[in-house]
């Protein structure tokens, strides 16, 4: 379970950062996955075991703060 929570943090983190930061037009759908991604990655942070779970969850949390701010500075929860 704590790989796949951690594959889940980095997954959501990049796709924050790439949706709120890369793709202005997309700045709903980044924040929503910033916003699941960040609590996820805190979340499987608690609970891993390995060393390299936890860079997972840094580089997923980290994406998701970020992407989420680029988001919201993008528009945020306005359609």
């Amino acid at each position: 379970m704590q790989d796949v929570l951690a594959v889940a943090a980095f997954t959501l983190g990049i796709a924050a950062l790439v949706l709120g930061g890369g793709i202005p037009s997309a700045h709903f759908v980044g924040l929503v996955v910033g916003v699941i991604g960040l609590p996820l990655a805190l979340v499987s942070q608690m609970i891993s075991a390995t060393t390299n779970e936890r860079w997972l969850n840094v580089i997923g949390m980290v994406g998701s703060f970020v992407g989420a701010g680029f988001a919201i500075s993008h528009g945020g929860f306005s359609l």
